[in-house]
C-alpha cells in the first residue's frame, strides 16, 4: 500500500504540473527584430526545478519518479513512429536536400565531445551529451544501448534538460536573425528549421512565417518535412555514424591527454558526477 501511494503521489504532482503548464499555454516574445516562443514543456521543467530546489517534494518522490522516464520514452518513441509513417510520401518527394542536411548534425560531435573531454574532463556522459543535440530520438537511442540511469543516459538527459530549457529561446533568436540578414532562401531556411523537435521547430519557424506570411504555408510543409526526416532518418545516423564516431573520438581524445577512458556506469542516485578525474 505505502509503495502504490509513493507512485499515486508521483503521478498526481505529474498532473498537476501538466495542467497548469498547459493553462499558461504557448506565448511568443518579441524582442525587436528577434523573437522566440516558449512552451508548456518549459514551464514543466522550470517548475520541477523549483519543487526541487526548495525542497517542495521528498527524495523518495525523486526516486519513485526515476524508473517512469524510461517508460515514458518507450511511449515517445512509439508516437514518434506513428507520425513518421503517414509522412513518407511528402519526404520521399521533398528531394535529396531534406536527406543531405541530416549530416550536418554530426557536427555537435566535433565540438562538444572535444569541449568535454579536453577541459571538462568528462567521462561517458559527454558521449550522450556530445553525439547529437539530445531530443526525443536520442532519448530512445541511448536509454536502449545504455540505459538511461548509466552515464550515458544522464550525459543525454542533462542535454534534453538544457535543450528544453534554453533550446527554443535560442533557436528563435538564430532564425529571426539569419531571416533579418537577407542571405538565405526562405524555403532554406524552412529546411533547416527540422531538428527532431516539435517545440524547436515551432520556434524556428515562426519569425519566418511572420517574416513572409505569403510563404508561410510552404513554409511550414518544409519545416515539418525536415523535422519528420530528422526524427526518422536520424534514428539510423544515431545508431550507424554518430554513436560510434562519438565513441572513437572520446577513446582518441582521452589517448591523447595520455590517460585511461574511462569506462561507464550505473548511476547512484546519491552520488551523481558526471565529471571524471
Amino acid at each position: 500500500m505505502k509503495e502504490f501511494l509513493k507512485d499515486w503521489k508521483v503521478h498526481a504532482l505529474c498532473g498537476i504540473m501538466v495542467l497548469a503548464a498547459e493553462f499558461i499555454g504557448k506565448h511568443a516574445v518579441y524582442l525587436g527584430p528577434v523573437s522566440f516562443t516558449m512552451f508548456p514543456m518549459l514551464y514543466t521543467i522550470i517548475m520541477g526545478i523549483l519543487l526541487a530546489l526548495f525542497k517542495l517534494i521528498p527524495k523518495s518522490m525523486m526516486e519513485t519518479a526515476s524508473p517512469y522516464i524510461t517508460i515514458s520514452v518507450l511511449m515517445l518513441g512509439a508516437r514518434s513512429a506513428a507520425t513518421i509513417g503517414p509522412n513518407l510520401g511528402l519526404i520521399v518527394s521533398s528531394g535529396a536536400a531534406l536527406i543531405l542536411q541530416e549530416f550536418g548534425n554530426l557536427g555537435t560531435i566535433f565540438f562538444s565531445i572535444p569541449v568535454g573531454v579536453l577541459i571538462f574532463n568528462m567521462g561517458r556522459s559527454v558521449v550522450g551529451a556530445g553525439f547529437s543535440i539530445s531530443r526525443e530520438g536520442s532519448l530512445i537511442v541511448i536509454g536502449d544501448m545504455y540505459g538511461l540511469d548509466s552515464d550515458e543516459g544522464l550525459g543525454v538527459m542533462g542535454g534534453y534538460i538544457v535543450g528544453t530549457i534554453f533550446g527554443t529561446i535560442i533557436c528563435g533568436v538564430c532564425s529571426s536573425l539569419l531571416a533579418n540578414t537577407g542571405w538565405f532562401h526562405p524555403y532554406a531556411l524552412a529546411m533547416a528549421c527540422g531538428t527532431g523537435s516539435a517545440s524547436m521547430m515551432s520556434a524556428n519557424v515562426a519569425p519566418l512565417m511572420d517574416m513572409w506570411p505569403e510563404l508561410s504555408e510552404e513554409i511550414y510543409a518544409l519545416a515539418y518535412a525536415s523535422n519528420t526526416l530528422s526524427g526518422m532518418d536520424g534514428l539510423y545516423m544515431n545508431l550507424l555514424l554518430a554513436i560510434p564516431m562519438s565513441n572513437a573520438l572520446y577513446k582518441f581524445l582521452w589517448k591523447l591527454k595520455g590517460k585511461t577512458p574511462p569506462e561507464s556506469h550505473h548511476q547512484d542516485v546519491d552520488k551523481v558526477d558526471i565529471i571524471e578525474y
